[in-house]
């Protein structure tokens, strides 16, 4: 499937690694190489972490394709009304290669 109709729209990547990272998809290519702007990595702690989620804040960020794991779209609205510090979860592990 072509990320192309991503193109200007606001997405949320998940990297081969674990990283949670949302921004607007400027451009790809044909070997999921991304090219984000105004990323923010989202760090989300688990529940029994004192330390509150974060969201930091990296500007342009290039992805390589063999670190994207998922690409998908970000709905604004539903995103915007989330306190992200206040969200918890379990950690993601990384993506394993066979």
């Amino acid at each position: 499937m072509s990320l192309q109709p991503y193109v200007n729209k606001r997405v949320l990547v998940i990297t081969a690694d674990g990283r949670t990272l949302t921004g607007d998809l400027l451009s790809c290519d044909q070997l999921t190489n991304l090219v984000l702007g105004h990323t923010v990595e989202r760090i989300i702690r688990p529940s029994d972490d004192p330390e509150p989620s974060t969201e930091v804040s990296h500007g342009l960020y290039l992805i390589r394709g063999e670190n994207v794991a998922i690409c998908g779209l970000v709905d604004e609205d539903l995103d915007g009304q989330i306190d992200w510090t206040q969200v918890r979860g379990g950690v993601i592990g990384g993506v394993k290669h066979v």
